[in-house]
Order: C-alpha cells, then sequence, then structure tokens
C-alpha cells in the first residue's frame, strides 16, 4: 500500500483559500490531477493497480476512541494531528522494491514549491495473516 499525506491546511490551499501560504493555482491543481491520472492510468495498463483512492478533507473526519468502554466521537480537524492520510494506491506487483519504485514516481506530482518541498510517501505491506502481523 502506497499512502500520501496532507494536512487540513494543504487541502484550503488546493480549494484557492488563503492559509499562509500562496494557495493552489487553477493550473497547479489542474497539473496534478493530470500527473495522478497518467500514473494511475499506466498502473491500470501494466495490471499492478489493484486500487486507489483520493481521501476528503480531515474537516470531514470523525474519529472514534474509547473511554471506559464509551464510544467517544471527535469530529476533525485534530489539533494534536498535523498531517492525516490523504490518498491511497494499492498496487500488487514483484515485489517491495517495485512497490518502492512506484512510490518514487509521486516526487515528480507538480504543486507548488511549499507543498512539494514537504511531501512524502510510506510504501507498506498488507497484512494477509496474523502471521504477517509478527516482527
Amino acid at each position: 500500500m502506497i499512502l500520501t499525506y496532507g494536512s487540513q491546511q494543504d487541502y484550503d490551499g488546493m480549494a484557492g483559500q488563503d492559509t499562509g501560504t500562496p494557495a493552489w493555482s487553477a493550473e497547479d491543481f489542474a497539473a496534478m490531477g493530470a500527473f495522478m491520472e497518467r500514473l494511475n492510468k499506466e498502473l491500470e495498463e501494466s495490471g499492478e493497480l489493484v486500487e486507489t483512492r483520493a481521501l476528503a478533507a480531515p474537516v470531514h473526519t470523525r474519529r472514534l476512541a474509547s473511554r471506559d468502554g464509551v464510544p467517544v466521537v471527535t469530529d476533525g480537524p485534530y489539533a494534536e494531528t498535523e498531517e492525516v492520510l490523504a490518498g491511497y494506491w494499492i498496487v500488487e506487483c514483484e515485489s517491495f522494491d517495485r512497490a518502492t519504485e512506484i512510490a518514487a514516481r509521486l516526487a515528480g506530482c507538480p504543486g507548488p514549491e511549499h507543498v512539494t518541498a514537504n511531501a512524502y510517501a510510506d510504501v507498506r505491506p498488507i497484512a494477509e495473516t496474523l502471521a504477517d502481523l509478527e516482527l
């Protein structure tokens, strides 16, 4: 699984709002969308793409916790967490190294410099069985 991250500030900037850093231009947003469409199409054509999704802004999130056995619901965004999962790709490929190569392509995603300079992705195997969780 390839995971990408963002903050509420990132989502606000993509929506054109001034967040103290320059907002994304329509051209920036279109370039990012075109890049993602190309990447997804190439992965689909290679047979490596299982699923991909972008996630809504953190402000639309609810976090559930348990306090003394009682569910507690908190609406986002969360002051204690700046970055949240922004989207993911599930790929089925020959190796962990190949998944890492695919994730490395995200470094080429266009966007404002203040965003791309701090962007990162994680690559994590998906545990299919309980044994996969063992260290």
